[in-house]
């Protein structure tokens, strides 16, 4: 049973890979994923504001005695807390290279094409074997136009594909105007990847202290409706190679966006919520439903049920969207 797949260039074990987050901060944890069959990681990300407040700490030490005053005690926010900066990031991916086999993917999460691209070439010389940009762009200047907000998205990615060699891939949310037209930006651009979707931090209101605060909801089942629609969408119409993320948690959810044409499928919840054991539950349970179903390899079934190779693909559109609603019965 061939579970074997191509990413960004390398060629992978399997198609699951944990996606940015808590699971990927330490080495003995990308380990423990490694161990459980894990075919790549993604590190945790690295942010924007990690970097210019690095900058920032540099700048202050370096003109400390010539330009001290009274009011620059405040200078630097003291309520954002990381638990590493920029240089302790790098030397993760040193050390996971080094005690790993699996291809190690950085994340540069940021909102700007500012000096933190630069980290990109930074990310490569400490050896990552490609580069996952989490651009997070809340679009709230009332002055800001839709066409603006997108071309910000497209030059960062020409801007870091002028600045390394390795593959780069995007992750996206899906609140464009027009994402067909987004994704095909993208891969003009130079985007070796997409990865649909990003699950942007949703702020709550704690209603004892009336104050807004982090509300982190890990993603559903339900969740992976959205990236499955447009990786079968987009598959077979871009250069780029397509990843689906966001409530993959069954072997049937791999399986379901492997047709619909995605190259691998990023875990999160699902791992955070049972465990790295549960990437070999998947995989097992996987090479089960593929020899039951008579599939030798992941490259069989690849958009096998996408846009282009369906009998009807309305279905992924708004035809069959009164069908769904008429079959509701109170």
């Amino acid at each position: 049973m061939d579970l074997s797949t191509n990413y960004l260039g390398l060629q992978l074990k399997n198609p699951i890979v944990p996606s940015a987050g808590p699971v990927s901060q330490e080495v003995a944890s990308v380990k423990r994923l490694e161990d459980a069959g894990a075919a790549a990681v993604v590190l945790y990300s690295l942010f924007e504001e990690q970097i210019e407040a690095e900058a920032l700490e540099l700048l202050h030490y370096t003109t400390h005695y010539n330009e001290s005053y009274a009011e620059a005690t405040n200078y630097f926010p003291q309520d954002i807390e990381y638990k590493a900066g920029p240089e302790e990031y790098l030397n993760l991916i040193r050390k996971c290279k080094e005690q790993c086999e699996i291809p190690i993917i950085a994340s540069l999460n940021g909102s700007s094409t500012g000096g933190w691209i630069k980290y990109a070439k930074k990310i490569e010389e400490a050896g990552a074997d490609a580069l996952e940009l989490n651009i997070y762009l809340l679009p709230t200047d009332f002055n800001r136009s839709g066409q603006q907000i997108e071309q910000v998205y497209i030059d960062v990615v020409k801007e870091v594909k002028r600045a390394v060699n390795m593959k780069v891939a995007v992750k996206l949310s899906p609140f464009f105007s027009s994402f067909a037209w987004m994704a095909d930006q993208l891969d003009r651009a130079g985007a070796d990847g997409l990865v649909l979707f990003n699950r942007f931090y949703q702020p709550d209101i704690d209603l004892d202290t009336l104050d807004v605060v982090p509300n982190v909801l890990l993603s559903t089942p339900m969740a992976m409706r959205l990236p499955l629609r447009w990786v079968g969408i987009l598959y077979g119409r871009l250069n780029c190679d397509l990843a689906a993320t966001s409530g993959i948690y069954s072997e049937k959810d791999v399986i379901k966006m492997i047709m619909a044409g995605a190259k691998i499928t990023q875990m999160l919840s699902s791992i955070i919520k049972f465990g790295p054991n549960h990437i070999s539950d998947v995989l097992t349970k996987m090479r089960f439903w593929m020899e039951a179903n008579e599939y030798a390899s992941v490259e069989m079934m690849r958009g096998s049920m996408s846009y282009i190779n369906v009998a009807d693909p309305s279905k992924f559109e708004r035809a069959n969207y009164m069908k769904v609603i008429s079959s509701v019965k109170l």
